[in-house]
């Protein structure tokens, strides 16, 4: 996820006054991830490629995440680009810009991972119900770590971490698609899921987390640009999603857990 740097020249700021898991899909890959992944692909190429510099400012205007607008004295006003209907749904549609080539790739290619796994076990809806309240939590972190400030957030990868944390609670179980010992039809996506206690006494799961966690503040504390641009990984964003897919995770999963079944 990139932090954009403003769009707007230095001292020019914009005024802001189902439930069933699916059917093993073809190229393996779950439907829901490849109509996710064309949307994203599609608004991303329009937007370097068919906007004027202006036009493309505009949309990053209005579906772009800026904590700016959701200072007190603006929040619900109507004054801000697109009113209070932009104040809301700027929680989502943040996540379906993206700042360059590198940027989109990066995060389709984690999405087709992670995502993949929880949408063959979610199935489409509560699929993307966990993708929007993840993309949600994580623009809330970012809010509340950057109140006020003026640069707008853009990027899927809280919704992408939300997908990791939902993942590791079993795609690291006996018989799980990345176990010790796995299953490779699509019963390795339906394994029944352990407790997030005993996620944690599992060493590649805390393996994975570790190395997860100490990217994003390596790369967020030290401000590494990223995504071909001069933005800066917005890691509390990530760390919200994250958050957000191991507490949604036992709510939204159809698949009885180990407890359940004794």
């Amino acid at each position: 996820m990139n932090q954009q740097p403003h769009p707007f020249p230095s001292g020019s700021e914009p005024e802001f006054g189902s439930g069933q898991p699916p059917r093993q899909p073809a190229f393996n890959l779950p439907g829901v991830i490849v109509a996710l992944a064309g949307v994203m692909v599609v608004i991303h190429v329009v937007r370097s490629y068919f906007l004027s510099a202006e036009m493309s400012g505009q949309v990053l205007l209005y579906f772009a995440f800026w904590p700016v607008r959701y200072d007190p004295s603006l929040l619900f006003s109507g004054q801000a680009p697109g009113g209070v209907a932009a104040d809301i749904w700027a929680f989502v549609t943040y996540g379906l810009l993206h700042g360059g080539t590198t940027h989109i790739v990066f995060n389709l290619l984690w999405m087709a991972i992670f995502g993949s796994a929880v949408a063959r076990r979610f199935g489409t809806g509560r699929f993307l119900l966990l993708s929007v309240l993840c993309t949600a939590a994580g623009a809330a972190t970012h809010l509340v770590t950057h109140a006020g400030e003026s640069t707008p957030m853009i990027g899927a990868s809280a919704a992408i971490s939300g997908y990791m944390a939902a993942a590791i609670r079993f795609v690291f179980q006996r018989g799980g698609p990345l176990g010790a010992i796995r299953r490779q039809d699509a019963g390795a996506y339906l394994v029944p899921a352990v407790s997030l206690r005993d996620s944690f006494s599992n060493r590649q799961v805390m393996g994975f987390i570790g190395v997860w966690f100490g990217l994003n503040l390596v790369f967020g504390l030290a401000s590494i640009p990223f995504g071909g641009g001069a933005g800066s990984i917005a890691w509390e964003a990530h760390i919200g999603g994250f958050i957000a897919g191991l507490l949604l995770f036992p709510l939204l999963d159809p698949v009885p857990s180990r407890k359940m079944l004794t």
